[in-house]
């Protein structure tokens, strides 16, 4: 077996990148290979799949016998767990980052709950100009927030580390959103078992 057949490629969103290399960091998660697509796919999910896929083909092309996709659903409508088991790959689970960070249990509990909740994680509260402001017109045009964020109640910091910066720049961004903002430390919630999981691919005796 080569040097890449021992390692398993994860194939991942741009905005969980950081979060992934510190669960690999923190729990010796070796054999995970790590590349990501770009973060903007958040923003139009409709390319996640497709791209997912070029990942894929590439990564095979490139020795990698063991492959897992560091996506939830993220808004494909299905889409991304076709590409998934035409590869015989897995995913996250979950419907979105925000909900497996929370933990899928307790977001699937919550029966709806969240609905009227905008969402901060990490890479929001570091990337929020750049990220949503300046791409929806936010800067240029204010009256836009009422249209895109009107029936939001609350911004919700879901934070994957303890950082006082990060939790600033995400109560200025419930501000700037005229949103009452609450917090919520929750680490890497279903993350971390899930690259774990993906991390012994490698370990399992091959039949």
């Amino acid at each position: 077996m080569d040097a890449d057949g021992q390692k398993v490629r994860v194939i991942a969103c741009g905005m969980i990148a950081r979060e992934i290399l510190e669960v690999c960091r923190i729990n010796g998660l070796d054999h995970i290979s790590l590349t990501c697509l770009p973060a903007e796919y958040h923003n139009h999910p409709e390319n996640i799949a497709p791209e997912t896929d070029k990942a894929i083909r590439k990564a095979r092309a490139e020795g990698y016998e063991h492959i897992f996709i560091g996506y939830a659903d993220c808004g494909t409508g299905g889409m991304l767990d076709k590409v998934c088991a035409e590869h015989g790959v897995s995913r996250i689970a979950g419907p979105h980052c925000f909900s497996f960070y929370i933990g899928n249990d307790i977001f699937e509990a919550a029966d709806g709950d969240y609905l009227t909740t905008f969402f901060v994680t990490d890479f929001l509260a570091r990337h929020f100009e750049a990220f949503l402001v300046k791409p929806l017109g936010l800067d240029r045009h204010p009256e836009l927030r009422e249209m895109y964020f009107g029936n939001y109640q609350r911004v919700l910091y879901i934070a994957q580390t303890d950082d006082p910066d990060l939790t600033e720049k995400a109560r200025a961004a419930a501000e700037f959103l005229g949103l009452p903002f609450e917090r919520q430390l929750t680490g890497y919630g279903d993350l971390a078992p899930a690259l774990q999981q993906a991390d012994r691919l490698v370990k399992a005796p091959q039949s």
